[in-house]
């Protein structure tokens, strides 16, 4: 039976939050423009926007965590195919309509959607190196 590594789950979701948001930074969105966002849509600062979106990446690890043995492909993929579903179906169809962008954020240009997919996909990367080698060391890729 599976379990989850909770301890390795949030430290991948803290690192790929971390990561996604160092992408931001160089690609000209800002430091933490997400939180900054959150905290300004629901009125509850910047302080609510971070605490919200480190949340939202340990919650993304947790997932991960729990279906990823269930995933198809090799185990460096399986990362990148939770991530581009997630961006897909939560991002682009959910998030950015919401927020005005259009799908997939294309009221903003196609580097809105570029850019948002990038990001998820450099949080991938912790779910590589500390969650995936916790659950699959002692299995075939």
């Amino acid at each position: 039976m599976h379990k989850i590594n909770w301890t390795k789950a949030i430290l991948a979701g803290i690192a790929g939050t971390v990561l996604f948001d160092i992408f931001g930074l160089i690609s000209g969105s800002g430091w933490w423009d997400i939180p900054a966002l959150l905290g300004e849509k629901t009125g509850l600062g910047l302080a609510y926007g971070v605490f919200g979106h480190y949340s939202n990446g340990i919650l993304l690890a947790v997932l991960y965590s729990g279906i990823a043995p269930s995933l198809i492909g090799p185990n460096w993929l399986r990362p990148f195919i939770f991530m581009t579903g997630e961006t897909i179906a939560l991002v682009w169809f959910f998030m950015f309509p919401l927020l005005g962008a259009g799908v997939a954020g294309l009221n903003m240009g196609v580097d809105m959607a570029i850019g948002s997919m990038v990001r998820h996909w450099l949080f991938a990367i912790p779910l590589i190196l500390i969650v995936n080698k916790d659950l699959f060391d002692n299995t075939a890729s």
